[in-house]
C-alpha cells in the first residue's frame, strides 16, 4: 500500500467515503461479472506476477466487438475503485466499456522494488527496470493475444506507481495513449523531462495528474512545477488536466481523482449535452454535420471505439441545422444515417426533409416514398413518411 496508508486510517476514514468505496466495489462486482485472476510467468522478473483481469458483461455475447485496455498499477487496491467509476459510467453511456488489467504488487511490498530508480539519473533501476520491461514486453503483449483489443491503451497508478508509468512516456513512441497519475512522487528530473516531451507529441494525447491539499511537501511541490511546466508547453494534441482536491488526504484523493480522470479522457465519448451543445456547437456559424461526424472519428481513430451515432446526438444536430435554417447541410446528415443504419429510413428521411424545406415537394415526397419502404429507427416510422408523402403531394398539386 501507499508508504503511509495504513490500518489504521483507512479506520479514520470518513464513514461517507467508506460507503463511497464499498458502493464502487458492489457496483464492480455487480458489472464486471467476468472478473478473474490470473498468473503470468515472467522472465523478465524471474517469478509469477499476478493479476487481476476484468472483462466487461458484453465480451461473450460480442464476439466481434474489441475493447480499450487500461492497466492499473497498485491493482490490489485501484482495480474495485476503478472499476466501480467504469460501470456506473457505462451505464449511462457517458463511458465505454473496457478490459481492466490489475497488477498486484502489494503482496509482500512489491510495488517498492518495481519502482526502483536511479536517483542520480532519474531512470528505472535494477529491478525497476525488469519491472518496466515485464509491463512493456510481456504483460501488455500477453493480454493483447488473449483478449480482444483495441490500440487505445490507458494506465494509471498511485503515488509511486503514478510517478513509474511516466517512464513509459519517454520513449520515441509513448507505450501508452491515456496516463492517470494520482498524487506521484515524482521521480528526480520528471517535472522537466514530461513537458520537454510533451511539445513533441504529434498525435492525439491524454494526460490527467492529480494531488490532495493533504499531500505532504514533499510530493505536492514537484506536481506543482509539472502542471506548471505542461501549461507552458502548451501542446493543443495533449489532453492535460490537472485537478487538486481540497480538504483531501493522498489516500482519499483517489476516489475524487477517478471519474474525473476517466471522465476527461472520454469526454468525446460522452452523448452531447448542455455544456458540450452551449461551448461548442451553438457557436458555430456552419458545419453543424461536420462536428457530428468528427466527434464520431474521434472516438473510432483516436480512441479504438466505434459505436453507431447515438440518434439523441443526431436529432440535436438535425434541429440546430433546422433552427439556423442550413438546410443544405442535411445532405450531409443524410450520409452519416446512411453509413450508420444502412437499411433504417434515416438517411432517405433526412433528404426528404431537405428539399421540403428548400421548397421542393416534389423530390420530398419521393424521398419520403423510398423511406417508407426501409426499417424504421428512433421516432421515424411508415406512417410517418405516408404523411410526410400526403403533405408534400398535396403541395406539388398546388405549386407551393
Amino acid at each position: 500500500m501507499p508508504y503511509y496508508f495504513n490500518t489504521f486510517q483507512l479506520n479514520e476514514m470518513p464513514q461517507i467515503m467508506k460507503k463511497v468505496y464499498l458502493l464502487l466495489a458492489l457496483i464492480s462486482i455487480s458489472v464486471f461479472s467476468q472478473k478473474k485472476f490470473d498468473n503470468i510467468k515472467s522472465v523478465k522478473l524471474g517469478e509469477e506476477r499476478r493479476i487481476t483481469i476484468g472483462l466487461p458483461a458484453s465480451y461473450e455475447a460480442n464476439p466481434e466487438k474489441k475493447y480499450p485496455v487500461l492497466y492499473l498499477l497498485d491493482g490490489d487496491y485501484l482495480f474495485d475503485p476503478f472499476s466501480g467509476a467504469i460501470s456506473y459510467g457505462v451505464y449511462w453511456d457517458d463511458l465505454p466499456e473496457m478490459i481492466i488489467i490489475g497488477v498486484h504488487q502489494n503482496k509482500d511490498g512489491e510495488r517498492y522494488d518495481d519502482a526502483t530508480i536511479d536517483q542520480n539519473n532519474g531512470l528505472p533501476f535494477e529491478k525497476g527496470a525488469q519491472f518496466f520491461e515485464f509491463i512493456g514486453a510481456e504483460l501488455v503483449p500477453y493480454i493483447e493475444k488473449k483478449y480482444r483489443t483495441t490500440p487505445f491503451r490507458i494506465i494509471a497508478g498511485h503515488d509511486i506507481t503514478a510517478s513509474f508509468i511516466n517512464f513509459y512516456l519517454y520513449k520515441e513512441t509513448p507505450l501508452f495513449n491515456a496516463y492517470i497519475c494520482l498524487s506521484p512522487e515524482l521521480a528526480p528530473k520528471m517535472e522537466v523531462r514530461i513537458p520537454e516531451k510533451f511539445t513533441k507529441i504529434k498525435e492525439p494525447f491524454f494526460y490527467y495528474l492529480s494531488a490532495a491539499d493533504g499531500d505532504i511537501k514533499k510530493i505536492k511541490e514537484p506536481i506543482e512545477k509539472l502542471d506548471s511546466n505542461i501549461k507552458i508547453a502548451n501542446n493543443p494534441l495533449v489532453n492535460y488536466k490537472y485537478d487538486l482536491f481540497k480538504g483531501t488526504t493522498h489516500y482519499t484523493e483517489v476516489l475524487h481523482s477517478i471519474p474525473n480522470a476517466l471522465y476527461h479522457i472520454f469526454e468525446a465519448y460522452k452523448p452531447i449535452n448542455s455544456a458540450e451543445y452551449n461551448d461548442k456547437i451553438a457557436v458555430l456559424q456552419t458545419g453543424y454535420a461536420d462536428y457530428l461526424e468528427a466527434k464520431y472519428a474521434t472516438m473510432s481513430k483516436v480512441m479504438g471505439v466505434q459505436i453507431p451515432v447515438r440518434m439523441s446526438d443526431f436529432k440535436v444536430i438535425e434541429n440546430i441545422i433546422l433552427k439556423n435554417k442550413a438546410y443544405d447541410e442535411l445532405g450531409k446528415m443524410a450520409e452519416i444515417g446512411n453509413v450508420n443504419y444502412p437499411k433504417a429510413m434515416l438517411g432517405e428521411y433526412e433528404l426528404g426533409l431537405m428539399y421540403e424545406k428548400m421548397g421542393d415537394a416534389k423530390r420530398a415526397s419521393k424521398k419520403y416514398q423510398n423511406a417508407s419502404q426501409m426499417e424504421p429507427i428512433g421516432d421515424l416510422n411508415k406512417d410517418m413518411m405516408y404523411e410526410k408523402m400526403d403533405q408534400m403531394n398535396a403541395l406539388a398539386k398546388t405549386g407551393k
